[in-house]
């Protein structure tokens, strides 16, 4: 019988590859928020949502579940990146001081926006909704909420960007350590 073996770098049952798993949750969250950012809002505008009587709950538990998965991701990826920094490999996004500084910069200011967008945005944006979402009011969206949709867009837009610039740093080191075994 023939036996395959990849050239990649092996892990001990004890050893767990963080730049890899922070890798594919940044992946995994970026996806999730184009998706929903591109696709599913557009569509939800343009079928006519802020005119549906519901669409405060309905757009409130759409994000409300969506920004306790971001809570979850975020932790996840801040968990990652202070594990590097704990056990750093040979040519880890951690050996650089300030990869590291930027990587552990990235991961709280993700947990600042996720905390933002939880405890604070959605919170707001459903309230002011639910009273637009009352039987015989006229349904004009008021300036606060514009101002929120702004202020989401500007965290969303940053968030992107962290999630980019971090993945550019785990892809990295994580290309290196295959160049490296061939």
């Amino acid at each position: 019988m023939t036996n395959f073996t990849l050239p990649y770098p092996k892990l001990s049952p004890r050893q767990f590859a963080w730049d890899t798993a922070v890798l594919f949750v940044a992946v995994f969250w970026l996806g999730g928020s184009l998706i929903l950012d591109l696709v599913v809002m557009p569509m939800l505008y343009m079928s006519g949502m802020m005119t549906a009587p519901g669409f405060a709950s309905a757009g409130y538990g759409l994000f409300e579940l969506f920004n306790h998965l971001e809570m979850l991701l975020s932790g996840l990826i801040l968990t990652g990146v202070l594990s590097m920094r704990h056990a750093h490999g040979e040519r880890a996004v951690e050996i650089s001081g300030s990869r590291s500084r930027w990587a552990l910069f990235l991961s709280g200011g993700l947990i600042a926006i996720a905390l933002t967008y939880t405890y604070v945005l959605t919170p707001y944006m459903g309230a002011i909704g639910i009273a637009l979402d009352m039987p015989g009011i006229i349904h004009i969206v008021p300036n606060a909420m514009n101002w929120m949709h702004g202020a989401y867009w500007f965290l969303e837009s940053i968030k992107v960007l962290a999630l980019g610039f971090l993945l550019t740093l785990c892809y990295s080191d994580i290309a290196a350590q295959f160049t490296e075994h061939n």
